[in-house]
């Protein structure tokens, strides 16, 4: 598994990337790679960039991103190349960026150190929530592709460590109060009736007067408690609220003279996701009977549109068969044309460098004092040999006209880009759908049942047939 965080830096490009390139930590800078820039001049060629900034008026020079593996699980070598596909995939080609590699610690990690602002758009990074969450999908992406562990995501709020201890341990009050909520909540016919029931179990409410006059919260306090409980959204959660209380009450559904609750509902939804069969061996379905005809029916709903989709299992198994060969093959094609990218934005980005700066290296060859030109114009001056020479390794000729074309080349990919992606996207889905709906009708006529009951009798076999040939 690999964890995540980035931090903006504001005034020491130069110190952060020394930092990251210590041979020490790199293996003598083996562990070193870097995009549109090279570790020594990353803080000029930053600049550069900067400098031309549009929009975003921001202070930030560059990010500094951190991805580290559990101790063990990866090589240095191993961890540099997703290091540097994660450069890759999250910045496509548009940003000036650094990889190193550090090996100094029992976990090895990767440190990327990518300019804020873009090459040739000279759009500024938005760093944001959103942008995090990217920065952890691709990260966990990457780790699946390379068969290494991925933290599991949860979207449930953190507790305090007291809260958690007592769910651990089953002691919790805030726990039991919202059980005893629900049990009532279920048992009700009204919201009085509600009341009713919950001051039975031995509950003291605050916020409801007899002359009809409450207070904005409703509040419990249970047998033994010292303070009341608000039932707000903060306290107790969203179901909890007085408005919802009444509305769970009220939106409560019969099925053959069964009542399916609201929170029966959420349940429901919490246990299957959409599309697919609901579990009905579970005791809450056992312990209801309506419940359990109503998922009953649904599960036949279920199966039946599953099967619908194909006229039988086999021709159901090519179709999926047929959309992963269709998301694969554009995966390929989207991995080829983001290398072409990255190349020609690279090329795009030093024909650009090269063209802004070559007023300074004209001027320079017609200067009469050379040397006070060259410190006054120090940077200008090397970033120009810097985009000639690499221009020069990449055999492109240094021109306008070149850039233009190579302008015209990138808009064309990118849009090629963007058409792959949706159909790859679509396949993708397309075949996790349409093995969903084998699954749901498998199970349900419980092929997959028989099919286990079979590979335990293999199994069961083979044992006995290694017994008898070891005797």
């Amino acid at each position: 598994m690999a964890y995540t965080r980035i931090h903006a830096i504001k005034a020491t490009v130069g110190r952060s990337v020394e930092y990251i390139c210590n041979p020490e930590k790199t293996d003598n800078m083996r562990l070193v790679s870097s995009y549109s820039c090279s570790p020594e001049s990353a803080e000029t060629e930053f600049n550069f960039a900067l400098k031309r900034t549009k929009g975003n008026p921001d202070t930030n020079l560059a990010y500094h991103l951190i991805q580290s593996f559990a101790p063990g699980e990866i090589s240095a070598e191993e961890a540099h190349q997703i290091g540097e596909e994660l450069a890759e995939r999250l910045l496509k080609g548009n940003y000036s960026y650094v990889v190193a590699t550090h090996t100094d610690k029992a976990s090895v990690h990767n440190h990327i150190i990518f300019c804020a602002s873009e090459n040739y758009e000279r759009k500024k990074f938005n760093s944001c929530k959103k942008s995090y969450y990217q920065i952890r999908r691709l990260s966990d992406e990457l780790c699946k592709e390379h068969n290494l562990s991925v933290i599991s995501p949860t979207k449930n709020k953190g507790k305090t460590y007291k809260e958690w201890k007592e769910i651990r341990a089953k002691n919790s009050w805030k726990e039991r109060m919202r059980q005893d909520i629900d049990e009532a909540i279920e048992t009700a016919v009204s919201y009085a009736d509600f009341l009713t029931l919950i001051r039975e179990k031995g509950y003291e409410i605050k916020g409801e007067k007899t002359d009809g006059e409450t207070l904005k919260y409703i509040s419990f306090r249970a047998p033994g408690q010292q303070r009341f409980v608000r039932g707000s959204v903060r306290s107790l959660g969203e179901k909890y609220t007085r408005d919802n209380i009444i509305q769970r009450i009220s939106e409560k559904k019969k099925t053959k003279g069964k009542t399916v609750r609201p929170h029966q509902q959420d349940i429901l939804k919490r246990t299957a996701p959409k599309n697919t069969l609901i579990d009905t061996s579970k005791e809450k379905f056992q312990k209801n009977p309506g419940l359990k005809h109503w998922a009953d029916i649904q599960n036949l709903k279920t199966a039946a549109a599953s099967y619908a989709v194909a006229g039988n299992l086999t021709e159901l198994r090519e179709k999926i068969e047929d959309k992963k060969r269709e998301a694969e093959a554009s995966r390929s094609e989207l991995a080829a044309i983001g290398r072409e990218l990255k190349e020609l934005k690279e090329i795009q980005h030093y024909l650009l460098q090269y063209k802004e700066t070559a007023p300074y290296r004209q001027a320079y060859n017609n200067s009469k004092d050379k040397e006070t030109y060259a410190m006054k114009h120090d940077e200008q001056l090397t970033l120009f040999d810097g985009a000639r020479n690499m221009l020069k390794k990449k055999g492109i000729r240094p021109n306008i006209s070149e850039l233009r074309q190579v302008n015209k080349d990138v808009e064309e990919l990118e849009k090629r880009e963007a058409e792959i992606e949706k159909k790859y996207d679509s396949a993708r889905k397309e075949a996790k759908d349409l093995e969903q709906k084998y699954r749901n009708v498998t199970e349900y006529l419980g092929y997959d049942k028989e099919q286990k009951k079979h590979e335990n009798e293999k199994q069961s076999r083979d044992r006995k047939n290694k017994t008898t040939h070891a005797l």
